[in-house]
Formats: structure tokens, sequence, C-alpha cells
């Protein structure tokens, strides 16, 4: 991705939460220069990949397959130090945009629309070789729990949640007509580096060339504390 794609990318969806009066962490709002004065107060941030997130799951077609994202909060699982057993995101899809299938071995999270469209989550169970299964899936919805047929895409409009529940697929698109969609993630720890599994080899964070200077530093980007 071209670093001006990016750019572009994180101030819509800063524009989103101001739409609809969500307030960030101050974190999110430093720039690059002020990263580079900012010590060992701020591992946290750091260590735990909290901030502004932009994948294209390396498969350079962001406007396709890809996802804005700020994780708030996060826990980690391989450090003591950090004892946080949740965490919180927001994140940031537009019409036409897909989230590819995938499941978490530990993590549970709800995923809540917060406004905007209707996002359409496709829900599968795992067999034991962590392929589709063809079994009906028990959806748990706001208080409601149902069950539909494997593939079942299911609806949420602003307000709605559903809870994944570890080895559950799940995809994300936005329903057509309907708009981008800010959703809102509260789960266990995050784990990126060892806790997806997705159907299809994807990757992670995007290439970047690097034709203007970006407007806000990604997660993986800040510089080491002196």
């Amino acid at each position: 991705m071209k670093r001006s794609e990016i750019n572009q990318a994180l101030k819509e969806m800063e524009a989103m939460i101001r739409e609809y009066r969500i307030s960030l962490p101050p974190f999110c709002h430093f720039t690059p220069e002020e990263w580079k004065t900012k010590g060992h107060e701020y591992d946290e941030i750091r260590d735990n990949g909290l901030g502004w997130d932009i994948t294209d799951y390396g498969l350079g077609d962001f406007d396709k397959v890809g996802f804005s994202l700020i994780t708030i909060r996060n826990g980690n699982v391989h450090d003591e130090k950090y004892p946080k057993p949740y965490a919180e995101k927001l994140l940031y899809i537009k019409e036409g945009q897909h989230s590819p299938m995938h499941f978490h071995w530990n993590k549970m999270e709800d995923i809540i629309n917060r406004g905007g469209g209707n996002v359409l989550i496709r829900v599968y169970n795992s067999n034991e070789k962590e392929e589709f299964a063809d079994t009906p899936v028990t959806v748990h919805c706001d208080g409601h729990t149902y069950t539909v047929p494997a593939g079942t895409q299911i609806r949420l409009c602003s307000g709605e949640s559903i809870t994944i529940t570890p080895y559950l697929y799940h995809d994300f698109d936005v329903e057509e007509g309907s708009g981008p969609v800010l959703l809102g993630e509260v789960s266990m720890c995050n784990d990126d580096n060892t806790d997806n599994r997705f159907y299809e080899n994807v990757g992670r964070f995007p290439e970047i060339e690097e034709d203007e200077e970006p407007y806000r530093l990604l997660c993986n980007e800040y510089p080491a504390a002196e």
C-alpha cells in the first residue's frame, strides 16, 4: 500500500469516530514527531500493539480485502508484566471490503455494530482438521441464542452484536447499499501472532510505499524508547 492510501484510510476512520462522538485515548492522537519523545512510560502501548492498525492481509488490494483498526486496550499472554485479561478495539470496514475467513484458538470476542451500515458475518463451525464443518451453528446475539445452517451470514445492524467463540470460523462484509460500518470488539487478550487461524494463507501488515509522510504511526512502527 502507498502511505497516502494508509493516511486516507486512517482519516476516514477518524472522521466516522468523531461523527459517532466516540472519544479516543490520548495516544491515538500522537503525531510521528511526538512518538520520538515518548519513553518507557509508554511501553505498554509498544509491547501490546495498541494504536492504529491497517491490514490488507498481504494481498495488496486494500479496497477489496482489508480492515482499519484501533486497539484501545490489550493484555499480553506472553508477558506477565501485563496481566490485563481483556482487549478492546474499534474496526472500520467499507462497502466492497472483505475480511477473510478465520477463527481464534483461544480468544472469545463480541463484535458490536457501533454505527453506520450493516455488517454481514458468515459463520461455520470447524472440524477436527480445522476445515469448515457442515454442522448447524449456534449463534449468540445480544442474549438471543438460535441455530443457523453452516455458512449463514448473520446481519448486524447498529447496536447489535454477536459472540464469536474459539474455533468458530467467521468473516466480514458490508451489506451493499448500507454504507461504511464502525465496529467495536470486546474480547479476551488479542494475540495476532499465535491466535489467528485463517482458512486461506494470508499475511498481516501491508508493505508500504512511502509516497508521503505518515499521518499517524501504525502499531508496528513506533520508535523504540531511549
